[in-house]
């Protein structure tokens, strides 16, 4: 617990007067003469945390299932449709989904926002990062392409200097260079496997991790479900101006699929919204790296992609950098509540 400020402490410790006894008729008076209090509506509040490991680890096993069809029905869309009308697809959905939260008078109404910018900004990163990784699956392996999205926590490490002050170590600095590592043995720049498409992940996962830093920036202050409410809002609206300058009119097919993704990937983030308040991201990063599991047994199956031992070697680089990095946020967030409970006055 936070130690309260010192004027506060000195009020805290000052002797306080007795109340003056009355007799019992004028205290009878009294209490007949004050109306009862008003009752005030009760603030929502965000979800209590519960420390159920357990549960958290199989949430976040069931979001990894969601993500990984999302991410193999996208690539598979991408062989007929553009990448925007894909998205568009993907985020006219989500805003569907979210509709109960958009209404006025509903019981999930959640517009209420103190910082309706950076609402925003958020859903444009979050759209970015869907549209550069769905462009990627186009023109490279499924495997290749998701694995090197898994460096968005390396940028993370970096922009939370600059965004949130954060300071980082050596030791996280040598987990970023090594994720980093992992991505050039995947993508092998300057020889003939180098495709240039292999940036979109990288640009996706730079979005990605735009969109985590912001999230960040409201912990505490906005709800899950407001913040994703305007995030299909705000993808929606801009993929809505975009989508008409490249449409492609799709078949039921597609459409079926497009309604697949939209509702795999919002149904997969929210699960893990719900793993994490079972248990800290620390415990739950190492699972989250089996979609890729998901994602290369499904590109076999489906595309007849199997990883070549460069994707392979990479990967556990980036997974290894990933695990460390969320081992150092672990010692470092036991650190800061062994300070707190020093420096609190309450046992």
């Amino acid at each position: 617990m936070t130690p309260p400020p010192a004027a506060a402490a000195r009020l805290d410790s000052a002797p306080l007067p007795l109340p003056e006894k009355k007799p019992a008729i004028a205290a009878r008076l009294d209490r007949a003469s004050l109306p009862p209090p008003e009752e005030k509506p009760a603030a929502r509040r965000a979800p209590a945390r519960a420390d159920r490991p357990f549960k958290g680890i199989a949430l976040i096993l069931l979001s990894t299932t969601f993500l990984g069809v999302s991410d193999v029905t996208a690539k598979y869309l991408s062989a007929s449709l553009p990448s925007i009308e894909i998205a568009w697809l993907r985020f006219l959905v989500f805003a569907l989904i979210m509709v109960p939260a958009m209404v006025p008078g509903s019981p999930l109404f959640a517009m209420r926002t103190s910082r309706v910018g950076l609402q925003l900004m958020r859903g444009a990163a979050l759209l970015g990062s869907s549209l550069f990784f769905i462009t990627g699956l186009r023109y490279l392996p499924i495997a290749e392409a998701s694995a090197t999205g898994f460096v968005a926590p390396l940028f993370v490490t970096a922009l939370s200097i600059v965004f949130l002050s954060e300071k980082v170590g050596v030791r996280r600095w040598l987990a970023t260079a090594t994720g980093l590592l992992g991505v050039l043995i995947i993508l092998r720049p300057g020889t003939g496997a180098f495709h240039a498409a292999a940036f979109f992940p990288l640009v996706s996962a730079l979005a990605w991790a735009a969109t985590l830093i912001m999230t960040r920036m409201m912990s505490g202050r906005e709800h899950a479900i407001t913040i994703m409410t305007y995030s299909s809002i705000a993808g929606v609206a801009i993929l809505s101006v975009l989508v008409p300058f490249v449409w492609v009119v799709p078949s039921w097919q597609a459409i079926m699929f497009g309604v697949l993704i939209g509702v795999a990937s919002t149904a997969g983030q929210w699960i893990v919204v719900l793993a994490f308040r079972y248990a800290d991201a620390s415990l739950l990063a190492p699972f989250s790296y089996t979609q890729l599991v998901w994602v290369s047994t499904l590109g076999f199956l489906i595309f007849g992609e199997v990883p070549d031992v460069w994707t392979v070697v990479g990967a556990a680089f980036i997974v290894a950098s990933g695990l460390y990095t969320a081992h150092r946020e672990r010692v470092r967030r036991s650190q800061l509540l062994a300070l707190e409970g020093e420096s609190s006055p309450n046992p």
